[in-house]
């Protein structure tokens, strides 16, 4: 896990359809949308999932968002494995709760943290994988956390461009694109 510069896979956490189109649970989605129009890649349909693939420096690295919902987002990982490619070469975007709005982090492994698409992520390689933390903040009532990642930013379109592009950033640092 220590050669970061490894990353051959970027899956993008988020629910398939116009209704979650803007939503706090698909600012993974989010973030490689405007990876792959950064790179004039063209998103493709295969099963369960939406790929396009990205050149850096002579080096391919494909964009993964799930099709499923987000409980079953781990099922993109044999598409995966059947191109060669192993946990340590794999980045999950994410939502996090437990960042305030517009901070990002990165982390190597842990937990799911009662997210449903990590967990179902881990249910097929462990927990080993890179991780883009991309806060959402919390609702003040815990029992809201459902209904909150659901709707839609509240936001301005600029600090969400803020934390995107943080994002990106991260992801250039561990693959130089």
């Amino acid at each position: 896990m220590e050669n970061t510069a490894d990353i051959k896979a970027i899956i993008g956490l988020g629910n398939p359809g116009v209704r979650f189109v803007n939503t706090r649970h698909n600012i993974g989605f989010i973030v490689l949308d405007i990876l792959a129009d950064q790179h004039n890649a063209q998103w493709e349909t295969k099963g369960n999932l939406e790929f396009a693939e990205i050149d850096n420096d002579g080096k391919r690295v494909l964009l993964i968002k799930p099709q499923t919902f987000m409980n079953d987002s781990g099922k993109v990982i044999p598409f995966l494995k059947n191109k060669g490619i192993e946990v340590d070469n794999i980045l999950v975007v994410h939502d996090e709760l437990e960042y305030p709005f517009g901070k990002v982090g990165m982390k190597v492994g842990g937990s799911a943290r009662g997210h449903n698409g990590l967990r179902s992520i881990i249910e097929f390689v462990g927990p080993e994988f890179h991780r883009i933390r991309c806060g959402i903040g919390r609702p003040e009532d815990k029992k809201m956390v459902a209904d909150y990642v659901l709707q839609n930013f509240s936001q301005t379109s600029e600090e969400i461009t803020q934390m995107v592009d943080l994002a990106l950033e991260k992801i250039s640092q561990l693959i130089n694109v």
